[in-house]
């Protein structure tokens, strides 16, 4: 049997904190899980859990500041100094 939750008031959407967030990612994204099952338990779409991992993803790639290594090159080769 299925229920369903009556939101009441001016604030119609639900408001999930960082924690809670990080709580159903980690629970969607465990070995084994299945998205769709983890999105029914929270009655949230498995839409919403893909964007929070987009997000989360894109925080991680900011805050890790990655870059590419450069590579310094002593003489550059024969083909790139002759104008022929």
């Amino acid at each position: 049997m299925s229920h369903s939750s009556l939101i009441t008031g001016p604030e119609r959407r639900r408001r999930w904190r960082d924690d809670e967030k990080h709580a159903i990612l980690m629970a969607a994204f465990s070995p084994g899980a299945i998205v769709v099952e983890v999105a029914r338990q929270y009655e949230i779409s498995t839409s919403l859990i893909y964007k929070w991992r987009s997000e989360a993803m894109a925080m991680a790639a900011q805050t890790t500041g990655e870059f590419v290594p450069a590579v310094i090159v002593e003489d550059p080769p024969d083909s790139l100094t002759r104008w022929s």
